[in-house]
């Protein structure tokens, strides 16, 4: 048994750089691999499930290179190509997701599959939009689970209702819309994380965004190509976190994690934290792979509870 032992902290200084986000990571591996040209990544989290995800992009048909902790060259030849084997997605829920929209669009047909947890996961809330676009799935052992055969190309655009928000089935339908005939649309109540139309964009990608209600309604053209670019993937604000915490209660500290994401469906914490109180400063704002990042610096405050929504 491994025993921890917390004791009091002299005042916190210093600057630090969070973890690659994964979401991004994911993206700038599929993105890649389905674009023509060059891809340059710097600060991918290179976590098994973002290998996985790097391994399928390989699969596919992309040259995948690392060139050092955290960059990776991506040479994409404009589409997924047939693969050899079956596509391993280990434990990457949003890899095997993103990926079978990916690949659903293209005149091939590969065999996804997972290790023992991702086995577990259901899959057809995605496979079921990708089926009504014209895509096939062969289930080859349990319905609705892993391991399955797709068999893509001849997509047409669909309209799609989302009862419930979910990122995931809405980059797997954008992502089978890119090559399907018409304009594919998906409509949320709510909106979900947007990293995949922000980073579409980057790519080259006209992806069209209305507000509706409380959620929005997500339009793209098919046919569209993407075109490589530079990835710089911001840090995760969830890993920022904890050493930003750290900095607004211990006294004397100042704190700053630099290169941090700023997306606003992301950030949720930090607004939290002002409420209470928090002496937090965001300098250096950029724009980096469709995201926003910043610097974001915590001081030692004195903070009130509040409700949190």
């Amino acid at each position: 048994m491994t025993h921890l032992t917390a004791r009091r902290s002299p005042a916190l200084k210093g600057c630090v750089r969070a973890p690659g986000d994964k979401s991004i990571s994911h993206r700038s591996m599929i993105f890649g691999a389905m674009a023509t040209g060059v891809t340059e990544v710097e600060g991918l989290l290179e976590g098994d499930d973002v290998l996985a995800t790097a391994r399928a992009a390989e699969a596919f048909g992309a040259t995948v290179e690392r060139l050092g902790e955290g960059r990776w060259r991506i040479i994409g030849k404009g589409g997924f190509r047939q693969p050899d084997g079956v596509i391993d997605c280990g434990n990457a829920g949003t890899g095997v997701r993103l990926l079978m929209g990916a690949a659903a669009g293209y005149p091939i047909t590969a065999t996804f599959d997972g290790d023992g947890s991702l086995r577990k996961r259901p899959m057809k809330r995605v496979t079921g939009p990708l089926a009504d676009m014209g895509a096939r799935f062969d289930w080859q052992a349990a319905e609705d689970r892993l391991p399955v055969e797709l068999s893509g190309g001849g997509l047409t655009a669909i309209d799609y209702v989302q009862t419930v928000a979910s990122a995931q089935i809405k980059s797997a339908i954008l992502l089978a819309g890119l090559n399907a005939e018409g304009v594919t649309t998906v409509t949320e109540p709510e909106k979900s994380r947007d990293h995949t139309e922000r980073m579409l964009r980057a790519f080259g990608a006209d992806v069209g965004v209305e507000g509706q209600g409380e959620g929005w309604v997500i339009s793209l053209r098919g046919g569209q190509p993407l075109t490589g670019t530079a990835v710089a993937v911001p840090g995760d604000p969830s890993s920022a976190a904890f050493p930003l915490a750290a900095g607004l209660v211990v006294p004397g500290s100042e704190v700053t994690v630099e290169g941090v994401m700023l997306n606003p469906l992301r950030t949720g914490l930090f607004e939290t934290w002002r409420e209470m109180g928090a002496d937090l400063t965001i300098t250096n704002r950029r724009m980096a792979g469709g995201e926003e990042v910043g610097d974001v610096t915590a001081r030692h405050s004195k903070l009130k509870g509040v409700v949190v929504p």
